[in-house]
């Protein structure tokens, strides 16, 4: 009798958490999907005044001491950003509800001045501090706290970018290496879906291109994908070794945070006079496009590496991960014809390999290939996830991921990753 209890009290228990999570993800998800639709048109209507007017650039060490003051008077220039809200899913910290507006308005300015930077830092901020603010509201417990900030994670990620799937595995993934957090499958799933949903309202595209070249699977084409894919890792390290220097020295050379952005700005306006053109300002996601077409310039990878570690580590909002897709498009595009490849396919298996190198995440990244680019290519695309996730070693865009596992032997290492 009482073993009946027990189990009927356990079902109990598991279907209110499984319903009052769905209300939960689904609030989440609606007002992340409100808020990464408003961020997404935002960052689509600054980028179009700065195409149309070009001299816009020439504000962008202004708009950098903008930011400046603005994440001074709210006292977060000590945020990590980022890292602060992975690190929140762990700990106990809290996420301040000034955060989002603030990283929203300032990934606007830098978009608008021409800064090159993605929008997945900002849409992973948004989203935990979403996240965080509805669990407040609800008075969630500590360790539903870290899951409803996954969910708003998630949520942002998915209206953004129109990959739910991949927003939701990418928010359970990315927290820890080699430990996935399970728990939060449903809300973030959810969350995701929600916040696609209403992204749709919004007539917002989901992020996806069309390969016109998928080579045959067999031992060649195979070894070929592999080379690229360790070319990828050895790139991926390249830039979060310049992102971690940058985030380093540049704040110990410049020690006041309005002139090393008045500086930042003022390199990127010389540097882009230098190279003559504006790829290399904003995501670039027209340049992203133009190498999965199979048309990329040669070095286009190395600039944007220069232009993202520079505005990053200036003081610049935003994120890596546009500009990652844009080195790894571009480096594919180059390398892949040498190696015999497609330069169009090539530019697809690099995206999805230097993302997966830079944020230590292959289960969201062999998704992300079927929701970007569809499935006729997927055996390819799992190859360079799993061959770059292992060559990149313990290296990682956020330096408050944890490694808990090796990557190499089934062992607990429990390392921060950089």
């Amino acid at each position: 009798m009482k073993f009946k209890d027990y189990s009927f009290k356990k079902a109990a228990e598991y279907i209110f958490n499984f319903f009052k999570w769905i209300f939960l993800a689904c609030v989440t998800g609606a007002v992340g999907g409100l808020v990464g639709s408003a961020f997404h048109l935002s960052i689509e209507y600054v980028t179009g005044i700065r195409e149309k007017y070009t001299w816009v650039i020439y504000f962008l060490p202004l708009g950098g001491i903008v930011i400046a003051f603005l994440y001074k008077i709210c006292r977060l220039d000590k945020n990590g950003g980022t890292d602060f809200i992975i690190s929140s899913v762990r700990e106990k910290e809290k996420v301040p509800l000034l955060l989002a507006p603030l990283i929203f308005v300032s990934t606007v300015i830098t978009h608008l001045c021409g800064g090159s930077a993605g929008r997945e830092g900002a849409a992973l901020q948004l989203g935990g501090t979403i996240g965080s603010q509805v669990g407040s509201v609800f008075r969630l417990g500590e360790k539903d706290m870290h899951l409803i900030i996954m969910c708003g994670m998630s949520g942002v990620f998915s209206a953004l970018f129109g990959t739910p799937l991949t927003a939701t595995v990418f928010a359970m993934e990315v927290i820890s290496v080699g430990v996935v957090y399970y728990s939060s499958l449903v809300p973030s799933l959810t969350s995701s879906l929600v916040a696609y949903a209403v992204s749709r309202l919004f007539k917002i595209a989901p992020v996806a291109f069309k390969l016109s070249q998928i080579p045959q699977i067999g031992v060649k084409s195979l070894l070929k994908a592999v080379v690229l894919a360790t070319v990828c890792a050895v790139v991926s390290i390249v830039f979060c070794i310049l992102m971690h220097l940058g985030h380093t020295y540049l704040p110990k050379l410049i020690k006041n945070s309005f002139l090393r952005a008045a500086a930042g700005g003022t390199l990127i306006i010389l540097l882009t006079l230098l190279v003559g053109n504006y790829d290399y300002n904003g995501a670039g996601m027209n340049i992203i496009e133009n190498a999965i077409n199979g048309s990329a310039v040669p070095y286009a990878f190395l600039l944007k590496m220069i232009f993202t570690v520079i505005t990053i580590s200036c003081g610049y909002k935003g994120g890596e991960i546009v500009p990652t897709f844009f080195i790894g498009a571009t480096l594919g595009c180059a390398v892949g014809p040498l190696l015999g490849l497609p330069a169009g396919f090539s530019a697809a298996l690099g995206l999805v390999a230097l993302f997966c190198s830079v944020v230590n995440c292959p289960i969201a990244s062999m998704i992300l290939s079927v929701e970007m680019f569809g499935s006729e290519g997927f055996v390819f695309f799992g190859v360079v996830c799993a061959v770059s996730y292992v060559l990149s070693g313990y290296y990682s865009l956020y330096g408050t991921q944890k490694i808990m596992y090796s990557k190499v032997k089934a062992e607990y290492i429990n390392i921060n990753a950089w």
